[in-house]
């Protein structure tokens, strides 16, 4: 039996609280108590212990992408964001064939490392969306919906929770809804659709936005469009990319205002996340990345290279919210749509070990996944 104790200020019942002790045992919490002074087996911290992040849109990082169809790169990817305190995340696809995108489903499926985040989900972006918002996804990939290529994806990895975004105003995008509605979080994004149709993929069975504000209709004061129906919706949930970059900060903060407990950071980072500046590869696109931006030669923005640390960060700085609000953001609410609130985005008995210490600055100082160390 391997215990581990943390003493010190923790982000516990949704408020931070202070000398927390935090008895791990065997990979999960065995037990988070208040306590005067520490034992002197505790591992003392000076920051702020939080649940470890969640990253519901992550395509790769450190030099490697999920669609490599790689075991061996996708344990890079996850080992890298868990050293940036992801501890879970959903391994991101994008519009690609059938061929390779079934590659990729069973590789993903394959993948595990005892350094790296846990594999919880599959987030298929696409190929069933909007070529007309396709941003940097292959568009010569892109396809109607199809019930049975989604049931042959989901046979490659059925222990996992699968996402998939795609633009409702497609044909066959209803009947893939309502076929595997309940086995598919579906996500509306890529999306030429007007308001009416957003909503009516909610009635449906959809129930998210990807990448909000992006490679989607914006919000009008007379045609509200998708971003419009997310804001207006009682229960869906939502992406932000908090780089400073995709959103502008202000509209981070509204969106949060407007969205309590329905907001999502993710990063969508890309291969070259965590690499000096220069080309990379996305399924075929050449991607430059330069000054914090990953664009195609026509300044389309592809993906990011956000970590979900200064993710939370940019969300504080820059955005100027507390951090008792961004802290959900980056594990309760990815874990209650990855279907693993009931072990994952709270420090509490019996979930999984996973954490995060926080400096004044909010900047990594160590995580633990599973109980161990990885940073």
């Amino acid at each position: 039996m391997k215990i581990r104790r943390l003493f010190g200020r923790a982000f516990v019942a949704g408020a931070i609280q202070d000398d927390t002790l935090i008895t791990l045992r065997d990979g999960a919490v065995a037990e988070v108590t208040q306590s005067a002074t520490a034992p002197a087996d505790a591992f003392r911290t000076r920051g702020v212990i939080a649940p470890g992040f969640i990253d519901i849109h992550v395509h790769g990082g450190d030099g490697a992408d999920f669609m490599d169809a790689d075991p061996q790169a996708n344990a890079r990817v996850i080992e890298f964001h868990a050293r940036h305190g992801t501890t879970a995340l959903a391994a991101t696809t994008l519009s690609a064939s059938r061929a390779d995108l079934k590659k990729a489903a069973g590789a993903i499926a394959r993948t595990s490392s005892p350094r790296g985040a846990e594999i919880c989900g599959v987030h298929l972006e696409g190929p069933y969306i909007n070529r007309g918002r396709a941003g940097a996804q292959d568009r010569s990939s892109i396809r109607q919906a199809d019930i049975e290529e989604l049931g042959l994806l989901i046979a490659a990895a059925p222990e996992l929770h699968w996402l998939m975004t795609l633009a409702p105003e497609i044909a066959g995008a209803r009947e893939l809804i309502e076929e595997f509605r309940g086995r598919v979080t579906f996500s509306i994004g890529h999306t030429e659709a007007d308001h009416a149709t957003a909503v009516a993929a909610l009635e449906w069975g959809a129930s998210h936005f990807t990448h909000l504000f992006n490679a989607m209709t914006p919000l009008q004061h007379r045609e509200p469009g998708v971003v419009g129906a997310a804001l207006a919706s009682a229960d869906a949930t939502a992406e932000l990319i908090a780089d400073g970059i995709h959103v502008h900060p202000a509209v981070l903060r509204i969106a949060v205002r407007a969205m309590p407990h329905r907001i999502a950071l993710v990063t969508d980072a890309i291969r070259a996340c965590g690499m000096p500046d220069g080309t990379y590869k996305l399924y075929g696109y050449d991607v430059t990345v330069a000054d914090g931006s990953a664009r195609l030669a026509d300044g389309t923005l592809a993906g990011s290279v956000l970590t979900m640390c200064s993710a939370v960060e940019n969300m504080v700085d820059l955005a100027g919210l507390p951090i008792e609000l961004v802290l959900p953001l980056a594990t309760e609410v990815p874990a209650r749509i990855l279907g693993v609130h009931a072990r994952k985005g709270r420090i509490a008995r019996k979930f999984d070990g996973d954490l995060v210490v926080l400096d004044e600055k909010l900047h990594i100082e160590h995580v633990f996944v599973r109980g161990e160390k990885v940073s």
